[in-house]
């Protein structure tokens, strides 16, 4: 049995007082963000994620240190990683959302959206294949949307679960239909298999959807909670 757990926050209100817990790479990387909102997501991913870490390894979160390392250029601006220790996690952060998920041992991916974009035919056909988009020929245009934003969520979740994230294209992945248990059901990346592929679909609140991804053979149990920076964990 692999135990997920799944941790929300909004945006933190004041980010001077958490910008003391990056690093020198994660400063700069904040600095790169032009605009305030995505700044604010970025230290809150950073800072929840270190908090969560820190409990599990017992160190203060100040002293947790991520290695992001881009596979392809070296510079730390790549999905976090806790080397040295079992835990994996991986964070994701849209709209007024930012999740950080956690794992000791197997790969593990989130997905977070917001739902209010409407699902018009090219983002349909950029993002889902012929099995899928005919599971979706008869709905309305607010369930249609509904349901391509969950197909969405669990691609992403199994693609950022792989480290490869869009390298691996979206329409080569089959996944179980709208009101369906979520699971991957074809893949023609040798980098995923249904039979080693767990899922859940999450509740990140109104207006949202989201889903985690863990790469393993065993049952998948998900624990979702809310932080909020004066109540601590």
């Amino acid at each position: 049995m692999i135990d997920c757990e799944v941790w929300w926050a909004e945006p933190v209100a004041e980010p001077a007082e958490f910008l003391a817990l990056l690093s020198d790479a994660e400063r700069e990387r904040y600095q790169t963000y032009r605009r305030e909102p995505d700044q604010r997501r970025f230290l809150t991913g950073r800072v929840l994620a270190k908090t969560i870490a820190g409990q599990r390894l017992g160190l203060a979160a100040g002293a947790v240190e991520f290695d992001a390392r881009c596979a392809d250029c070296g510079r730390q601006h790549g999905p976090p990683r806790l080397p040295g220790t079992p835990l994996t996690l991986s964070i994701s952060h849209s709209g007024e959302r930012i999740g950080v998920a956690l794992t000791s041992g197997p790969a593990v991916g989130l997905d977070v959206e917001t739902a209010s974009r409407r699902a018009d035919d090219s983002l349909l056909g950029y993002a889902l294949n012929d099995t899928e988009r005919a599971a979706l020929t008869h709905l309305d245009p607010a369930a249609r949307a509904d349901a391509f934003f969950t197909y969405w969520t669990r691609k992403e979740a199994v693609m950022k679960a792989t480290g490869r994230g869009l390298r691996i294209p979206l329409r080569s992945l089959t996944m179980s239909g709208p009101g369906e248990p979520p699971r991957l059901t074809r893949s023609e990346d040798r980098a995923l298999a249904p039979g080693r592929t767990r899922m859940a679909d999450l509740d990140p609140g109104e207006g949202y959807r989201a889903a985690v991804a863990v790469l393993t053979g065993d049952e998948l149990t998900v624990s979702e909670r809310w932080w909020k920076p004066e109540q601590g964990l």
